[in-house]
Order: C-alpha cells, then structure tokens, then sequence
C-alpha cells in the first residue's frame, strides 16, 4: 500500500504563494514551497539601515479586504495591524483648511454624505455631482465584463463630473487602489473598489496598515506557519520549468535539480509566469505583456521631531497623495518621527534622483505641514517599484487568467489573476487560497473537500 502524501509544489513565496501553500498543507498536501529570493512576502518587504526599518512600500487594505484578514489570523499576524474603528482620512491642501472623508455610523450610502457635502477642496455644485455620481456607480455590477472595454475618466465625464472632483476625490480613493489615475481606469475594477469598498456597507472601507515592518506582517510569520504545518520553505530557489517528468508525475526545475510533484501552484509576477511553463499552457501567455506595469515610488523620512499627530493624510494641490506615521513601524524612540510617502502611478519620479526626490518632497511637506518648516530630516530613504503592479486600464479583464492552466495538475496565483479586484493584498490571497484549494484536491486524487474557505465581499471579521 503506498503510504505517500500527496505533494504540492508552490513556486512564488509573496503573498499569493505563502496563501497557497498553507491551504493546500490545511487540506492535507506535503508541500514545498520555492522562492527565488533570499525573503517570504514578495512585493511587501522590508530591510534595515542605520537601525531604522523601512518598508519598500506603504500597503494598505480595506476591512472588506476579508480573505486578507483571514490570511492574517491564520499566520497569526492580525495582533500586528491597525484597523481604524471608522473610515476618516484628513485630506490637506497646501494654504488650505483641511477636509475629511469620513463616515458616520449610518447605513451605506448615506455614510459619506456629511463629510462630502462639507468637504472644502471642491466646490458645492461639484459635492453635488459627486454624491450624484456615487448613486450611479452603486448601480453598476462589479462582475459585468463589459464595464472593463469603457475607462473610468469616461464614464466619470459623462456624468458631468469636473476637473477638481477627479483630481481632488477621486483620483483620492483610485490612485492607491488600482495604482492609475481615475481617468486611466477601467470602469470595471473602479466599479469593485467603490461598489465593495464604499457603498454597500458602512464598515467596509475601514482602512487597515502593518504596525511593524512587511517583512515580519507576511514574510517571518507566513514561514512559521507554514513551517508548523510541516511544510519545506525553500529560498534562493529560482524555478526555470514546470514540466512533465519521465514517470509522468510533475517536475520542477530549480537549482539544477527536479523535484517532483502531484500538482503545482505557479505564483509568479504575470510577466515571469509564460517563461516557466510549456507554450500555450497559460491562456493569452503571449499577449500578457498588454497587461502592462505601473510603478509605485515611496519616499521615507525621518525628521528630528515630531510634525504630525496624524497617523496618516492624504494631499490634494500637492504632487504628495499619501502619508503614513511609520514611527513606531520603523524602531523608532528617541523623539524623531518617520513618514513615508506614498506615491501610486508613480512612472513620472521612476527617472529622477533619489537626492532630488527627497528635496522635492521635503519642500512639498512644508507647504503642507507648518511644522515641518522647522524640523529637520535627519535620515531619508527612496524606494521604488517599478513593476509593483499591472495597469488597471480598460482592456485588462480579458487578459487576466484564471486558476486553471493547459495542465490540469497545475495553477496559477497572484494578485494580476482573475479574482475580480485590482492588483492587491485581497486579490493576491484570494488567488492563492483557490490555487491551494484546487491544486490539493488534484494532489489527493479525490476531488477534496468541498467548502468555501475564501470569505464572501462583506463578511469576515470586524476587527
């Protein structure tokens, strides 16, 4: 009687792959998971310098993001992140008085009407047509693929929404979810950021950021878990083929060496995916370049005193869209703070230097910050990621692969997938918990059990 657990290969250790490995070792799989670098997490990372932790980017997710939180308590990481009790962002304008998107405690839509009809940085008639077009928008079907062949700037225009309302509302909530300005977006996955995150319940847009570094939220504690769970976490493991072996089982080649395996997660970037697999394994392997990339620049700095009591701003009238406290993230105790800046779509500061960045945004956090005028930064860093994620315009949906692949034994995760959100945190760990689901139960030959283990948009915890 062959006694062999069934083997599940998951090659890709961000957050897609470290999601998969662990549904499929829940459901019974021995597996071996393969990272190329030295580190877990993949696109969410951090390092040291100078005794300062920075991220290499500031993410974010929502309390609708409920398969992130899961993904979170199962590695038990949930303790090391803020959620905020209600949604408020401070929304600061250089000379001007500071707006507020916040909610109340009242019942989706009406939630944002308050701090919308008072917000200061557009005018009354176009607070108007906003709430106008947000009752538009509740009315669209995120899952209605022909909403992705109409760009978001479009559709917003047909609705009479002018110039200051898309730069200075909703380019706000677009921008730092599908990493394109609003007029650049498809329709569709705005349609998702806004119908599942804003306007259908209350709670859902909450937003949520790691409390210590990336690396230790998802990379240390994703390895533990997996490690607990009898799993082989193996780094500096660069796969160059997903193949069928001699005996008919998989192999994976990494290192010179095959490993076999009964089925196979591929959780790889979308541009790094077609070289791994046989020719036409992957649906539209060769026009996934049309997916394209969008960069994501983040700029750190450590001032020598506090600026701010807030724990994070967004900026209009600023080329700053975003900033985060990463005080207490980054070790910090001695009365110096650390911002990080964040800045999606960010291809227009991929060419400039990082000493002119750090100037640049310097200068432009004085305008915003009166404080800042007398403080001094005492340590700065720049980080960037020029291919942080697939460019969320229209024409995108079709190019997206599902789970499945030419093989049957083999599967396909990461956030640029099919999952139906843009390029996140949520989509990434929804993609791996099916892929983990559906590569066990072909390793087990049974077909697996058959039960939900991704929460649906809405439900899941209320942390």
């Amino acid at each position: 009687m062959n006694s062999r657990r069934p083997r599940v290969v998951v090659v890709g250790g961000g957050l897609a792959g470290l999601a998969a490995g662990l549904e499929a070792a829940d459901r019974g799989a021995s597996v071996t998971l393969l990272e190329r670098r030295p580190r877990l997490g993949g696109a969410t990372w951090s390092f040291r310098r100078k005794g300062i932790w920075y991220d290499n980017g500031q993410h974010v997710f929502l309390r609708c993001c409920t398969a992130y939180v899961a993904f979170l308590q199962r590695i038990g990481s949930i303790g090391d992140v803020t959620i905020q009790k209600r949604l408020n962002i401070p929304v600061l304008r250089p000379g001007g008085r500071m707006g507020t998107i916040r909610r109340t405690f009242g019942p989706a839509p009406l939630h944002l009407a308050p701090s919308l009809l008072a917000y200061p940085h557009i005018g009354l008639k176009a607070r108007l047509k906003v709430l106008a077009a947000g009752r538009a928008l509740r009315r669209l079907d995120p899952e209605d693929p022909t909403l992705d062949k109409v760009s978001f700037g479009d559709w917003l225009a047909a609705r009479g929404q002018p110039a200051e309302a898309v730069e200075r509302f909703w380019d706000l909530v677009v921008l730092p979810t599908v990493n394109v300005h609003a007029g650049d977006a498809s329709l569709k996955l705005a349609a998702k950021v806004f119908v599942t995150g804003l306007l259908t319940d209350a709670a859902s847009a909450d937003i949520g950021w790691a409390s210590v570094p990336l690396s230790a939220l998802h990379g240390d504690a994703g390895r533990r878990a997996l490690e607990a769970r009898g799993a082989e976490v193996v780094t500096r493991a660069p796969v160059s083929a997903v193949r069928t072996g001699s005996g008919g089982r998989l192999e994976v080649t990494t290192n010179d060496r095959g490993i076999e395996a009964d089925s196979v997660v591929v959780a790889v970037p979308h541009d790094a995916v077609g070289s791994m697999l046989p020719s036409g394994a992957v649906p539209f392997q060769d026009r996934l370049d049309r997916l394209g990339v969008s960069p994501i620049v983040n700029v750190h700095l450590v001032y020598d005193r506090p600026i701010t009591d807030l724990p994070m701003f967004a900026a209009v009238g600023s080329d700053i869209q975003y900033v985060f406290d990463r005080t207490g993230a980054a070790g910090l105790d001695d009365g110096r703070q650390c911002l990080a800046i964040s800045l999606s779509a960010a291809d227009s500061h991929l060419g400039t230097s990082a000493p002119e960045l750090v100037k640049h945004f310097v200068a432009e956090m004085e305008r915003l910050l009166p404080a800042a005028a007398g403080a001094v930064v005492t340590e700065s860093m720049v980080t960037r990621e020029p291919r942080a994620t697939f460019r969320g315009g229209p024409g995108t949906h079709p190019l997206r692969a599902g789970a499945g692949c030419g093989d049957p034994r083999v599967f396909l995760a990461g956030a640029w997938t099919d999952t139906g959100w843009p390029a996140t945190m949520e989509g990434a760990v929804r993609s791996g918990v099916e892929a983990g689901r559906r590569a066990a139960s072909v390793a087990n030959g049974d077909g697996g059990p058959e039960r939900e283990t991704v929460p649906a948009d809405g439900e899941g915890a209320r942390t």
